[in-house]
């Protein structure tokens, strides 16, 4: 592979590795914490569960980071401030996804070091403050800041320099708004988190993260000036061959 094709395929791998670890975190290894207020003094059933989603978890913060930082160089020559912001947005959501992490790991260890000697009441409603930290990070990180890094700034700078179809970048551009109108209503209360009005309006911005991935794995990018000399001229070995040193 060439530097531009291989920066494709890598960012795409990254973009599909984001939705094939954060899904089974979010919606089936943490929900015996999330769903249940008295787990914090249970038996920790599910301790092993919650740790491998704040693995898969961590796995999807280095992806994040990953593709912003392999996307730069390309993106860059179409607007470096535009593509330093989208590195910065990728780091925002990567930082406030840790903090989601963290406040569920605590719950795990409060569980187990002080679960049986603190009062229950205390630590139920401990583990419920956790709980909510874990679901605010996860509106303003994921159900946010995403709007504006992976929809608004990236759908641009691929809709600008035409190293996706436009159409595909438009998705972006849609989708970005969309999430941030979701978030901040869920913001003021306007409507409930998880509700089927906030569960619409991912919709483009999930297909447009997805459908980047496979492009840039299948199709790599598409012909653009930003990119016409990323791959850096052709080098020619002018040095003597061997015979021709020996007959000199």
């Amino acid at each position: 592979m060439n530097p531009t094709r291989r920066t494709a395929f890598v960012a795409g791998v990254l973009f599909i590795i984001t939705f094939v670890v954060s899904i089974p975190a979010a919606l089936l290894l943490y929900t015996p914490v999330l769903d249940n207020a008295r787990y914090i003094v249970g038996a920790g059933a599910a301790d092993n569960r919650v740790a491998f989603g704040a693995f898969l978890e961590m796995i999807l913060i280095v992806a994040n980071i990953g593709s912003a930082v392999v996307l730069f160089p390309i993106l860059k020559r179409q607007n470096e401030k535009l593509a330093l912001g989208y590195v910065t947005a990728r780091l925002v959501e990567s930082g406030f996804i840790a903090v989601g992490i963290l406040s569920l790991l605590a719950i795990v260890t409060l569980r187990h070091d002080i679960g049986g000697t603190a009062d229950a009441g205390s630590l139920i409603a401990i583990g419920a403050s956790l709980v909510a930290i874990h679901d605010w990070t996860f509106l303003l990180g994921p159900g946010w800041v995403v709007g504006v890094g992976n929809g608004l700034i990236l759908g641009y700078l691929m809709y600008r320099s035409g190293l996706v179809p436009r159409r595909l970048a438009m998705l972006g551009l849609i989708g970005g708004p969309l999430i941030i109108a979701s978030g901040t209503a869920v913001l003021f209360g306007a409507i409930e988190p998880g509700s089927a009005g906030q569960v619409i309006a991912t919709v483009p911005e999930f297909f447009w993260e997805l459908g980047l991935g496979i492009y840039l794995i299948v199709k790599g990018f598409k012909p653009s000036p930003i990119t016409a000399d990323f791959d850096g001229p052709m080098v020619v070995d002018e040095r003597p061959s061997a015979p021709a040193m020996a007959s000199a």
